[in-house]
């Protein structure tokens, strides 16, 4: 019974401990004796008492990193902070391990040195401007960087460039002047399309006015030309209707003195009278004639 209770102790003090189990996404690298033995990824693993030990537990998963914003000058000597974000993963556990001292603070000093060779190649106006270019360099850069120490960099994004407070109020000068200059554009703009849009409606409407009158003036036209020409077939007809009818000499007369009464009743202020009614019939004589004539 004692044995049995002895050998429990053991199995507990050794065996126990010595079972590890590797989760998913992460790897564990195994020294045995002082020296690299293996990496372990996930899964059940049991590791030799007094001989192995886990060296490092390395996460397998992306790895964000906001760092600290850094002095960098720009080519036109311009001091400001910029902060960084790095994106990177372990590929290699075991040359994460041993390759690098504190891996982490690596990458920040070497992108914060990386930065400092960029800026310094640009100005101001390309710093503020070109972050996609920026990213790319430093991506670049650092990825061939840390090929060594099993790390590898997916994406690296300029989080923030804070230029000095006096650039920062001569910008937002800038900026304002240029919103007031667009602002003065678009009212000016917006001016002369109202002065266009009324100067045709005036056109428009004169035009339709021109056309109104021209109109009226066609049909005022052609109503007296029609009344014209019915006066003047009502005439024809009258005189038509004479000649067919054949009248004596006593209507022609009796014809003549309505005429002159016509005369008198407008507005003409001489009336010739013949001296005698003997030359009244000869006018009716006469107007006899012609109507033949005409005939």
């Amino acid at each position: 019974m004692g044995i049995l209770i002895i050998i429990l102790i053991i199995v507990g003090v050794l065996v126990i401990p010595n079972i590890k189990i590797v989760p998913q996404a992460r790897a564990y690298v195994i020294e045995r004796v002082g020296s690299y033995f293996q990496t372990w990824s996930n899964g059940l693993h049991i590791k030799i008492p007094f001989l192995d030990r886990v060296a490092n537990q390395v996460s397998l998963k992306e790895i964000v990193k906001d760092f600290a914003p850094q002095p960098v000058i720009t080519k036109d000597n311009v001091t400001m902070q910029i902060d960084t974000v790095v994106y990177f993963q372990i590929t290699d556990p075991k040359l994460y391990t041993y390759g690098v001292e504190n891996p982490i603070n690596a990458i920040e000093n070497l992108t914060a040195t990386t930065l400092r060779n960029i800026i310094g190649e640009l100005e101001l106006d390309q710093t503020l401007t070109s972050r996609d270019i920026i990213n790319a360099k430093m991506r670049t850069i650092l990825d061939e960087a840390t090929d060594p120490w099993g790390i590898k960099v997916n994406r690296v994004e300029v989080k923030n460039i804070i230029p000095p407070r006096d650039i920062q109020e001569a910008m937002e000068k800038q900026m304002r002047a240029e919103r007031e200059r667009r602002e003065k554009i678009l009212q000016a703009e917006g001016e002369k399309k109202s002065a266009i849009l009324i100067a045709e409606g005036e056109k428009e409407s004169a035009i339709l006015r021109a056309e109104a009158k021209k109109e009226a003036q066609i049909k005022e036209a052609e109503g007296e030309a029609e009344a014209l020409l019915k006066m003047k077939n009502a005439e024809a007809e009258g005189i038509k209707i004479i000649k067919e009818s054949s009248p004596d000499q006593k209507i022609i007369t009796l014809k003549s003195l309505e005429a002159l009464k016509e005369i008198a009743n407008g507005n003409s202020t001489k009336i010739i009278v013949p001296s005698d009614l003997q030359n009244i019939a000869t006018l009716g004589t006469t107007i006899k004639e012609m109507m033949k004539d005409g005939k």
